[in-house]
């Protein structure tokens, strides 16, 4: 079997949010047909503990505490560095030594590095005497798009202009380094046809090949929904999910609260709207005192909070990539309302497979309608569920890497 070196930037385990969902299940399916070294960070030392699927997964596991990586820092980067943020948010001399000395201890045929904070370490080897690993980049967001449309955003509200002043100079730097990775790396992988687009606006002619995201469309499929996971639960929930420290998930959050529900309670006063997930961020505290919105922060189990969703809420405005939640979402037959950037990456039909409104008068419009009609939203569902059946199950997407895999190998 091939030896694979995966480079990630968490221990992949437990798999509560996007990367780490998307890493484990590579690993969890990449480890039928190949023997995987994982060299990764941790945050917590109690994850050590918890992921021990990894060790029965993989022949080998090294962890190594994240980095610290202060505001003060990244502001004196910000004007000192041509390097955007994203290249040192990773970056330890302890990790850079345990991967000499790994790379030195074997002998790899491959090298899979995930994720933009990782790539460095990438640039390095590429930069070291022949032979060498086959190098292969996974690219999770086309990250110079995500600050561009963060941007974008964030320059229409003076409140904002301190995080669209940052945005534009990581849109900038972004730009130059994500180019510099996609040209050096042997084989680039993205999750989407928009993002390979995005990707080769930077290189023209750039090879680059889509792996999606996936769902394990049975974990979410067959749950069996009990009593609501809160009290005074609302019939008419309005359910978004995600890590809550993500800037995109921020921006969607208060965005939603702040000029979609509004409208939507002119019509359904009992409307609520769920914010479910992981560190919310400080800029969610505005939301904290209000009736008609629960931040849950931390929980272990998103699917109680989904399945009792009468609308799935997708309002993102910022980002790349593809949305897992979307996902997990019609894996459990939900009526799901997105922007068009939420669900971007995903072939999907409006008004088949979810319903897509980018206004919030629109959204406003789309999510009262389904309140109104169980029916629509049912059939809304059964139609999800189907799409991503037959196209988002792991075991369909997991060979579509192994082949680049195969490509490489064969040079």
């Amino acid at each position: 079997m091939v030896k694979l070196l995966a480079i990630m930037p968490l221990l992949p385990y437990p798999p509560y949010q996007g990367t780490n969902i998307r890493n484990f299940n590579l690993i969890k399916h990449l480890a039928k047909n190949y023997r995987i070294h994982l060299l990764c960070f941790y945050e917590n030392p109690d994850q050590l503990v918890e992921a021990k699927p990894l060790w029965e997964l993989c022949e080998l596991v090294e962890a190594i505490p994240a980095p610290a990586h202060p505001f003060t820092r990244r502001l004196a980067l910000l004007f000192l560095s041509r390097l955007p943020d994203m290249a040192f948010r990773k970056f330890s001399p302890l990790f850079q030594k345990r991967l000499e000395n790994l790379l030195h201890e074997h002998q790899y045929e491959l090298v899979h590095v995930e994720g933009i904070e990782m790539a460095r370490y990438g640039l390095w080897m590429a930069a070291q005497k022949r032979p060498r690993p086959g190098l292969v980049f996974g690219d999770q967001n086309a990250e110079y798009l995500l600050q561009k449309r963060a941007f974008e955003t964030d320059i229409r509200q003076p409140r904002y202009w301190p995080a669209a002043f940052y945005s534009l100079i990581q849109w900038k730097k972004l730009a130059r380094y994500e180019a510099q990775v996609c040209r050096t790396f042997d084989r680039v992988v993205a999750v989407s046809e928009a993002d390979k687009e995005a990707l080769r606006k930077l290189v023209p002619g750039l090879r680059v090949a889509v792996v999606p995201n996936g769902v394990d469309v049975d974990y979410y499929a067959q749950f069996v929904p009990g009593k609501p996971p809160l009290e005074g639960w609302s019939p008419y929930a309005l359910v978004f999910t995600g890590r809550m420290d993500f800037r995109p998930n921020v921006d969607a959050a208060l965005w939603f609260a702040e000029e979609i529900l509004p409208r939507i309670r002119t019509r359904f006063p009992q409307a609520h709207f769920y914010v479910v997930g992981q560190s919310p961020h400080p800029r969610l505290s505005t939301l904290y005192g209000r009736s008609d919105v629960t931040v849950t922060g931390f929980v272990e189990d998103v699917r109680p909070y989904i399945a009792s969703a009468a609308v799935y809420v997708v309002p993102i405005r910022i980002g790349g990539g593809t949305r897992l939640k979307v996902l997990e979402a019609m894996a459990m037959r939900k009526a799901v309302v997105s922007t068009s950037l939420g669900c971007e990456g995903f072939p999907v039909m409006d008004k088949t497979h979810l319903v897509v409104a980018d206004t919030p008068d629109s959204f406003a419009e789309a999510v009262c309608e389904l309140l109104a009609d169980e029916g629509k939203r049912t059939q809304l569902g059964e139609e999800a569920f189907r799409f991503v059946d037959a196209n988002y199950r792991w075991e369909h997407i997991v060979p579509r890497l192994e082949e680049v895999y195969r490509e490489l190998l064969q040079r």
